[in-house]
């Protein structure tokens, strides 16, 4: 086989080049997962081949937006899950305060599209003032970081939400609807590379829900064990419905219940 004809079909090789152009690293995702993901794209732009797409990724920014955009696997809620968003309003919060006081450093991490950074604004709202409320929120990819500080979301993203806060924070425009600029400014966004990039200390919640199940076991318990130094002694670290951290005794997490866990 020819070099080039082996390059094109060598997954190895375009982790490799999608490294150095993105700083993902794909060899920390599901391999099959992420592979059919990615041949799919390729296909959908009909180009043949990862050193063809790679040199297409490069002198195109359209592509290469979509690319980090596809890899970056979006799907984002407000208050999904709603009976957890229970637990965190009735148990977790009230603890929260009780423990730490009202300044609380809270990190919405992997944030998608804001849809959970503004469900923690909302949530705290109703223990604290809305100016007493700051949540730190990160994400990889800039694209989505850019939709979320635009705040414009469809119908289904926000059927969870309690009603008086629909009422109260959102305002309907054609058939989208408008988070309110009151709630916007109570959360700073960030790029943030969870696998490279260093992590926030001395937080009192982190929140990353519905990502890691992408990762492999060895990513998610490398991100794992960064949230767990990440976090002050006593506070929670709270995940998707999706996940569960098999090693939180080993990481030195207690289980307060299925999806939030604490750091003693």
């Amino acid at each position: 086989m020819k070099v080039r004809d082996a390059m094109a079909y060598d997954y190895e090789y375009f982790k490799k080049a999608v490294f150095d152009l993105t700083k993902i690293d794909l060899n920390a995702y599901k391999e099959k997962q992420m592979k059919r993901r990615i041949d799919t794209l390729i296909a959908k732009n009909k180009i043949v081949g990862y050193d063809n797409y790679i040199a297409a990724l490069k002198g195109n920014n359209r592509l290469f937006e979509e690319f980090v955009n596809y890899l970056t696997i979006n799907v984002s809620e407000f208050y999904r899950n709603p009976e957890q968003w229970q637990i965190m309003d009735k148990e977790i919060i009230p603890e929260l305060i009780k423990k730490y006081g009202k300044n609380l450093k809270i990190w919405s991490a992997a944030c998608s599209t804001g849809d959970e950074p503004y469900s923690l604004v909302m949530a705290f709202s109703r223990h604290l003032p809305l100016n007493q409320i700051k949540i730190f929120a990160t994400d990889l990819d800039k694209q989505v970081i850019a939709k979320a500080k635009t705040g414009l979301y469809v119908e289904k993203s926000i059927a969870s939400v309690p009603d008086d806060f629909k009422r109260k924070y959102f305002t309907k425009v054609g058939p989208s609807y408008q988070i309110s600029d009151e709630i916007k400014s109570r959360v700073e966004f960030k790029e943030h590379n969870l696998l490279k990039d260093t992590y926030p200390t001395d937080c009192h919640l982190i929140v990353c829900r519905n990502v890691l199940i992408y990762f492999t076991e060895e990513a998610k318990e490398e991100v794992f064990r960064k949230f767990y130094g990440s976090l002050k002694p006593g506070a929670f670290l709270f995940i998707g419905s999706t996940e569960q951290i098999i090693n939180h005794k080993e990481i030195g997490f207690g289980r307060r219940n299925s999806f939030f866990y604490e750091k003693p």
